[in-house]
């Protein structure tokens, strides 16, 4: 580990708004398929949705990746029909603590000595403490301590399948590789604004 930034990410012609979109419209995908899986407690989800905001870590500039989460969360909301409830506050708080979680742990360590693996247990990991948080404050009161253990090992497990699937997917896809060996932009790697 020579640097703390030891890669930069690829030049995208429009800033990554094209990029943006697709993820943002796999992102609505996902989150009607996951809508349609039965849930073992009501504000239970895998988090499928997250799939690509996980690949945007390394794709997009960070306006365009923070914006990518917001749209994430109002496309699911709206999806959804909770997107005046407070399970679009839930939503949003735990998207914005995974995404800025995710985020900040590439920048430190790079891909090279982080996996998307550790990149999705830790995001979702971050997502659930935040709704948990969210949950003492707004629903539960000292209760939602009861909860945090099984809501923490919920996202624990989710969070190893879907970075193992993103991983093995990320090994195997042309499409991602063609994007991440595209010329990187001047001074991407010199950890400025992006």
């Amino acid at each position: 580990m020579s640097s703390t930034r030891s890669y930069a990410r690829p030049a995208l012609p429009d800033g990554g708004r094209r990029l943006a979109a697709f993820l943002a419209a796999l992102a609505f995908f996902l989150s009607t398929v996951e809508y349609m899986l039965p849930r073992p407690v009501p504000f239970m989800r895998l988090g499928l949705a997250n799939l690509p905001l996980l690949l945007a870590v390394d794709l997009l500039p960070f306006g365009s990746y923070i914006a990518l989460a917001l749209v994430k969360v109002v496309g699911m909301s709206v999806l959804t029909g909770s997107l005046f409830s407070y399970v679009a506050l839930f939503s949003l708080a735990g998207t914005l603590a995974s995404a800025l979680v995710m985020r900040g742990l590439r920048a430190l360590a790079g891909p090279r000595s982080l996996s998307y693996v550790g990149l999705c247990v830790a995001g979702a990991v971050s997502s659930n403490l935040a709704q948990v948080a969210l949950a003492r404050v707004f629903v539960f009161g000292d209760s939602a301590r009861f909860m945090a253990p099984a809501f923490v090992g919920l996202g624990l497990a989710s969070g190893l399948a879907l970075g193992a699937f993103t991983q093995a997917f990320a090994s195997k896809s042309a499409w991602l590789a063609g994007i991440l060996s595209s010329p990187s932009a001047a001074g991407a790697s010199a950890g400025g604004a992006e």
